[in-house]
This record gives structure tokens, C-alpha cells and sequence, in this order.
């Protein structure tokens, strides 16, 4: 709220300021103000009190009216951080490119994982391109995103401070000549946190949890690895970015631990989408949007034999795991494989 608009607050009955804050009724009673005419301003109010009315509350007259201000404020901020809520996405179909109509909506809810699988060029980026810039029915597919149920305001679509998108991809570079600590920091700043050097411990413990070969705080983010530098950057997503909708696309061979980078994401109640090849992946969906000639053919609901599946395929996947790192660490593959993959 401008400061403007904050010196006519107190110019204004308070019954008609009550009337556009209801909240503000409650800031008379935190502040010991009983019984008064809602006719007065606050400035007309404040000047009546006497010196004893004053010595009663503990508080000057100027103090009253700041106060009353910054609680306004706050509030309104506060208003403001919970309409940033999302609990939900949805998207209404457009056309395929066939032009064939996508006759469907389908609804993506605050801590689900969905997954977008279809061949290679068959338009699966494309939908995440069209969440990504909450279509409008202004792209090639002419679909619509809506969020919470509603059409996003446009402050919301296009705001570069408080996207509501992150998108995370294979092909991550960093240029800027900084460490990996600095780069974290100059982010948090950014965001306005106060517990930065918590935050960046925290992030650089998270992404080496994610990553194949661990890094230390002071290592330069231009000689992170590919998948160091995206166990970074999801790392960063899930507990620093205030982005409520995180969109991955084909991080299977991006060399992190793929399954654990998603359920952290997930723990952190974003909605994640992910484009993917991948069985673990694709299963690990509460359900998976199939793509076939650029528009959305079907949407299967991951079923109990599939979840049972991908508790197989994770074991197998484990021991794939353990097999790189012993190729990393310069070790021999000289066991019996087949007992070796014998999972129960």
C-alpha cells in the first residue's frame, strides 16, 4: 500500500474504513480503544484522546496512527500472500495438429505428480510450454490454463518476481563466475530471506543428497557437472523459489537420483509435471497425460499393479545406482550379475 493511500486511511471515517478492512475493527480492540463515535477519522479520533486516555493505553498519539497504518498494511499483505496460494491447475484442452479437437479438462491438484509420456517430437514440451505461459488460448494448440479455477490475472502470467512457474530441463548452464554458496545467497537476498546462511546449507546438503558426486559450498557453479548443477537448481526450486508449479522435462539422464528429487518436490507440496521416457517416472505419477500428434490422447490413472511395478523397478533401479558408483570410484563389475539383480 503507498503511503498516499496510507495518510488518506486516516482522513477517513472509520466506519467507511472499516467498511472496505473489515479487519480493522480488531485493531481498536488489540489496542485497548473501547468505546468511540465510527463517525470521527482516525486523526480526529486520536486528537480527542486526553493526556491520561494516552498514559492508559501506553502508547503517543503519532504512534497510534503509525500503528494503525502498518497494521492495515500487513494485513493486506497478508491478503495478498494467500491469493499467491495455487491448490490447483487446470487445463481445458485445445486442438491437436491434426486440428482435432482435445475435448477435455483435466485438473492437477496442490502435491501431485503427473506425467506427460508420448514418442519423441509428439508434443509433449509443448504442453508444458503452454503451463509454462498460462496459455490463453493465445498459442498454437489454443489451449487454456487456468488457475485455482480461474483465469490468472495478467500480473500473474507475466510477473518475472513471483513466477508461478519453474521449469527444470537436461540442458542447464550456469555463466555467472560465482561459487556455489554466492549464487545461492544472491537468490535468497533476492527473495528478501532472513536465515540466508541456513537456507544455503541446507540447499547445497539437499543437492548433494540428489546428486551422483558430492560438491562443496565454495566450488564455482561454472564447474559443476550437468547433474550437480541440476540437483542444485531442484534443490533451490523445492526450498528456496516461491514457484508453486515446477515443470521438468526429461531429467532421466540428468544424473541425479530422479525418484528422490521428485518426492522432495512433492513433500514440498508443489504440483510437478514431468515430459519423460522413463518407467520410474512415468509410474511414480498419481496419473500420466499421453501425448500422440501434438494434442492430449488420453489420461491414465496410475493403477495398484502399476504402483506395485514401480516398487520392483525402483529396487532394480537401486542397484543400478550402486553399480555407477562403483564404476566412479574406479571399481570392478566382476560379481555375478544375475545373483546380484535378485531383488525380493
Amino acid at each position: 500500500m503507498e503511503d498516499t493511500i496510507n495518510n488518506e486511511i486516516l482522513d477517513i471515517k472509520i466506519l467507511n474504513v472499516i467498511a472496505k478492512y473489515p479487519y480493522a475493527d480488531s485493531f481498536f480492540n488489540s489496542a485497548g480503544i473501547k468505546s468511540f463515535d465510527k463517525n470521527l477519522t482516525m486523526k480526529q479520533l486520536v486528537s480527542e484522546f486526553s493526556d491520561e486516555n494516552l498514559d492508559d493505553l501506553g502508547i503517543g498519539r503519532d504512534q497510534i496512527l503509525e500503528n494503525f497504518i502498518s497494521f492495515i498494511d500487513n494485513m493486506e499483505k497478508t491478503k495478498e500472500d494467500e491469493s499467491s496460494i495455487v491448490n490447483s491447475v487446470t487445463i481445458i484442452g485445445g486442438y491437436n495438429k491434426l486440428r482435432e479437437r482435445e475435448d477435455l479438462s483435466i485438473t492437477l491438484n496442490r502435491g501431485e505428480i503427473i506425467s506427460i509420456v508420448g514418442p519423441t517430437g509428439s508434443g509433449k514440451s509443448r504442453l508444458l510450454e503452454d503451463i509454462e505461459c498460462l496459455a490463453q488460448n493465445d498459442t498454437p494448440t489454443g489451449r487454456q490454463i487456468l488457475v485455482n479455477g480461474k483465469v490468472p490475472e495478467e500480473d500473474k502470467r507475466f510477473s518475472i518476481e513471483n513466477k508461478l512457474i519453474a521449469q527444470l530441463s537436461q540442458n542447464m548452464n550456469f555463466i555467472m563466475d560465482v561459487t556455489t554458496s554466492e549464487f545461492i545467497t544472491r537468490h535468497a537476498e533476492s527473495r528478501r530471506v532472513k536465515n540466508i546462511d541456513e537456507i544455503v546449507k541446507s540447499i547445497i546438503k539437499c543437492a548433494n543428497d540428489l546428486a551422483g558426486e558430492k560438491f562443496s559450498a565454495d566450488v564455482p557453479v561454472t564447474q559443476l557437472s550437468g547433474g550437480q548443477s541440476r540437483a542444485l537448481m531442484i534443490a533451490d526450486t523445492a526450498l528456496l523459489s516461491k514457484s508453486p508449479i515446477v515443470l521438468i522435462d526429461e531429467i532421466e539422464n540428468a544424473g541425479v537420483d530422479r525418484k528422490k528429487a521428485i518426492e522432495f518436490l512433492v513433500k514440498r507440496e508443489k504440483i510437478v509435471l514431468m515430459s519423460t521416457h522413463d518407467p520410474i517416472l512415468a509410474l511414480m505419477g498419481n496419473k500420466r497425460i499421453v501425448i500422440k500428434n501434438g494434442g492430449i490422447n488420453k489420461i491414465i490413472n496410475t493403477s495398484k499393479v502399476e504402483k506395485n511395478n514401480l516398487e520392483m523397478l525402483s529396487k532394480f533401479d537401486y542397484k543400478m545406482l550402486q553399480m555407477r558408483n562403483l564404476l566412479r570410484n574406479g571399481k570392478q563389475i566382476d560379481f555375478n550379475i544375475k545373483d546380484y539383480f535378485k531383488v525380493d
